[in-house]
Order: C-alpha cells, then structure tokens, then sequence
C-alpha cells in the first residue's frame, strides 16, 4: 500500500502540466485537510461541510484582500460625498466579480500553471513580459497604498508611524516565511474574520435601512449633468478596487498552490461566493454609515482619507467606533499586502521558471521569497521617506493604472478560457463568451473615461457621455457576435464535456500553438497600441503634476 509520504512527493505523469512535486499532495487547508488518496464520494451534509472547509481560502482571500487600504478610500469617498446613491455599483459588480474570478479557478485547477505563464507560453514574449512587468510595477505602487493605509490608521491610534509600519511589513513577511502553507492560509483566514468589523460600526452608526436597500438595487446619478464628471471618476474608483488585475494572477496560483484540482471545483466556487458576499457587505457597510456619520455636517463632499472617516465615526458615535474603525483599516491593509505582495512572487516565479511555492522553506525557493520580501521592504521604505503629497499622487497613479490595465488582463483572460488545447472540456459557453465580452465593453468605457479625466481634468459631461454610448453600441455588438459565433460553434463542434471532473491540461511544450487569425492580430495589434498611448499619456501627466507642484 502507498504511504501518504509517498504520494506527497508523486508527480503525475506526462499528461498533466502540474509544475513540481510542491504541488501534489494533501490538500492542507486552515479549517481541515483533504489527503490525496481519499476519493470518496462526498454524502450527506457533514462530509460535504468538512470538505468546504478544507477549500475555502483562495476565493475569501482574494475577495476580502480587495478591499483594502484603497477600498477604505473609495468607499469612505463615495458615501462621505454622495450618501448611499452608488450603493448600486456594488449590485452591479456580482457578476462581474464571480465570473472574472471564476475563469481564473478554474484556469488554475484545470491547468496548474500560473497566469502569468500561461500568457506568456500561449501569446509569445512581448504579452508575457507585459503582464509581469505591468503587474509588478502596479503592485508595488498597490503596496504603498497598504502601507499608506498602516500610517492613517496607526495614526488614529496614536501609534507611532515608522514603529507601525516597520511592524507591519515584519508581520507580512514573517507570515509567508514559516514555509507552511497552512499556517499562511490561517493568518489569512484570521484576518479575512477581522474584516467583519465594519458590521459592528454599521449597526452602531444604524444608517436608514429602507434608503439603503432603496439605492441598492435603483440605479442614480447624483448631481446632475454638472457633476457627471467627477461621479463618473467615483464609479471608476470603485469598480478598480473592486475588479483589480492583481486578482487574477493571485487566484489562479494560489488554487494551484493549494493543489485544488477540478474535482472540487463547486466547492471553490462556493469559497469564491462566500468572499463575494463578504465584500459585498463590507463595501456597502462602509459606504452606509460613511454617509450617516458626515450627513448634515459641511464635511459633506470634502473627502480627504480613510483617517478622517475614522474621525467623522467618532464625532457621530463616539471614540470606540472610530477606534474599531482604524483598526478594520489596519486589518484590511495588511491582508491586502498579503495578496499584492504573493501575487506578484507568483507571477515571477511563473514566468522565471523558479520554485515558487508557500510549501518550501526559504531555502528551497529563495527567488520566490526574495521577491516577497523585497516588495513588502520597499514599499513599507518609500512610504516611510514619501511625503503626503507624493502619497496622494501615488495613490491616484494606482487608480489610473489600475484602470487602464484592466481591460487587456481581462481579454486575455477570455482568450484562454476559450483555448481547447488549455481547458478541453472545460472552456467557457457561448453565454459566458458573451456576458465576458460585455464586461470587456465596459471596462474600456471606464478606463477610456478614467484616462480622459486625468490628462484632461476639465473633460465636459457630453464628452463623457459620447464616450459611454461609443463603448456601448460597441460593446453590445462584440457580446453578440461572440454569443451567436459560440453557439453556431457549438452546433457545428459541440463541446464533450464527459469525464472532466480527470481532465487535466497536458504539459505546456506538448500543446499546439495558438492559431492567430488576422481579426484576433488586429484585435492584439490595437489593444497594444491603446496599452501603451493611454499609459504614456497618463505617466506625462503625473509627471507635469509633480514638477508643477
């Protein structure tokens, strides 16, 4: 009989594209352990319960780790300025969320190989390097914003700032260097938990239940034509630390570092619905008592930090709130540099061909922990020498970015949950083809707007809105071609979906290359030139603005 040490360190063979043996093995999660040998049917409620504890992680984290230091900011922005009247983007984003997120899992158990790799393997050098290099210059900027949020919230406190954030980055990286990764899992699951502080402060504040529910599900614009403009910047804002590209990369390596293969695959997406839900809340939590607490007060539409929300808690309700408040922000900036930081170190890793796994001690992947380190170090160091000018531009740089790059991470994530060679029996439907291709449609309008508004900040709302009508017809015209050029397909070609609960990716070098027609070149060939005009212009204009100050 095979021992449960042997079958750790069994590679499979030559059909699977799992990438060593730190990948294979027990399930090791931080509410219950999954063992590789136990492939019995899961009945009845008890079983199927152990089981979902064993995977929840990758979708909570992911989830929760977006709402963040900048989180705070755009939601604290939205109801500090606008009450609850975009309560409904969050409504809006569910599906977006879950499917985004979605294609990613199941990339990551079906294939075992990382985001990051997959594009560079599957569309050559130029897209590979850009993913990386793009992410990583994104990341780190992110991770100052996390550390930024670490000084607003010590702060509060009355902590001394450089004792807090020196702290901090020790605890980040302390949590990634036991080389377990179930003591990692359960750092993080802690404190995914911590973020359920912002319920208490809701239900303390107690804003208007009936309004709240009423713009949850009603669509409005508040202001008027006037101020479409900066509502618009708002909605962008939300949308980009909701929806973030760093997302993507994180999910995908940590399912397959986790070793979830498709058999759990309903399991994950149920993980992935509890985080959904949990930032959901969150979210709305925070936009509802931000709006209680400055209502009627002439802090109404002067939102300034996260720091002066936990202030505004206090004036409202007393210094407990504002207390608890400051320490949700710490909470949620660290669990967001978690995830930055391992996103990142994934992706190298990937593309770099290095071990890169949260199962090996330092010494068994000192690149992967280098990486890690390195950015925690030097993010906590350039927030620590940056002034609060250079944080407020930082910031924003993030959000344009972010915004710009979010688009093209999510085509490119349409395109390999639509290559058979990669996900054979389980490539995307004609309705999941079509609902991704409006999401792409809509992601271009806000990061054409969000582009627009920076480099010309006194952008007219009709402009705005020609913008959004553009985007629109465009975008509803690419959802119905790819939903009925996917079902005409799926008549012709249907897609034998039998036996993929096993259906594992074969090795990478053993695929045939992507066939590249001329309408995909001319789409690539456009989406390159948007990439880089959008961000040339962007970074012209941080610049103009720092040597203008």
């Amino acid at each position: 009989m095979t021992t449960n040490s042997t079958l750790d360190s069994k590679v499979p063979g030559p059909r699977s594209a799992v990438l060593d043996d730190a990948h294979v093995g027990d399930i090791k999660g931080a509410l219950g352990t999954i063992r590789l040998d136990d492939d019995a049917p899961r009945q009845g409620l008890s079983a199927r319960l152990k089981t979902l504890l064993a995977i929840v992680g990758p979708g909570l984290i992911v989830m929760v780790g977006d709402n963040d230091a900048g989180a705070f900011s755009t939601y604290g922005q939205a109801g500090q300025n606008y009450g609850t009247q975009l309560l409904w983007t969050l409504l809006m984003l569910v599906p977006v969320l879950y499917v985004n997120q979605e294609m990613v899992l199941r990339l990551g158990a079906v294939t075992g190989v990382g985001h990051a790799r997959l594009i560079l393997e599957r569309f050559g050098k130029f897209w590979g390097a850009f993913s990386v290099i793009d992410l990583f210059l994104l990341n780190a900027l992110t991770l100052v914003t996390e550390f930024i949020g670490v000084t607003l919230a010590a702060g509060y406190l009355g902590l001394p700032k450089v004792a807090s954030v020196v702290l901090a980055a020790a605890i980040i990286i302390a949590s990634a260097f036991t080389g377990s990764f179930r003591r990692f899992e359960r750092v993080a699951v802690a404190l995914c938990i911590g973020s359920l502080l912002l319920v208490p402060i809701y239900f303390v504040i107690h804003p208007k239940t009936s309004q709240m529910a009423h713009d949850f599900v009603v669509p409005q614009m508040p202001g008027g034509a006037g101020e479409l403009a900066a509502v618009m910047l708002v909605i962008v804002s939300i949308v980009g630390t909701t929806v973030a590209p760093w997302q993507l990369f994180f999910q995908q390596s940590y399912v397959i570092d986790k070793r979830i293969t498709p058999r759990f695959m309903k399991y994950e997406k149920a993980d992935l619905w509890i985080g959904i839900v949990i930032v959901i809340v969150g979210a709305a939590a925070m936009m509802g008592f931000t709006a209680a607490a400055f209502a009627g007060t002439d802090a109404v539409g002067q939102f300034s930090d996260a720091g002066a929300i936990a202030k505004g808690l206090e004036d409202k309700a007393g210094h407990l709130v504002g207390v608890l408040f400051a320490i949700a922000l710490l909470d949620a900036s660290i669990i967001g540099a978690f995830a930055v930081s391992l996103s990142t170190a994934y992706a190298i890793g990937d593309v770099f061909n290095i071990k890169h796994s949260l199962h090996r001690g330092v010494k068994g992947a000192k690149g992967f922990y280098a990486v890690y380190a390195g950015l925690v170090v030097a993010a906590a160091a350039i927030t620590l020498l940056s002034t609060d000018y250079t944080q407020g531009l930082m910031t924003q740089f993030v959000q344009v970015l972010a915004g710009v790059l979010l688009p093209s991470a999510t085509v490119f994530l349409l395109l390999l949950c639509n290559d058979k060679a990669v996900l054979g029996p389980w490539v995307n439907g004609p309705k999941t083809n079509a609902f991704t291709s409006l999401v792409v449609g809509v992601l271009v309008m806000l990061s054409l707007i969000l582009t627009a508004a920076v480099v010309w900040p006194d952008i007219s709302s009709d402009s705005i809105l020609m913008i959004m009508a553009g985007c629109g017809i465009a975008g509803v015209i690419v959802a119905g071609y790819f939903f009925l050029a996917g079902r005409k397909g799926t008549k012709e070609d249907p897609i034998d979906r039998t036996g993929r609960e096993n259906w594992r990716m074969p090795p990478l070098e053993t695929l045939p290359k992507p066939v590249m027609s001329t309408a995909r070149k001319v789409g690539m060939g456009a989406l390159r030139a948007y990439l880089l005009l959008a961000m040339v212009m962007v970074i012209i204009k941080i610049v103009q603005t720092a040597l203008n100050h």
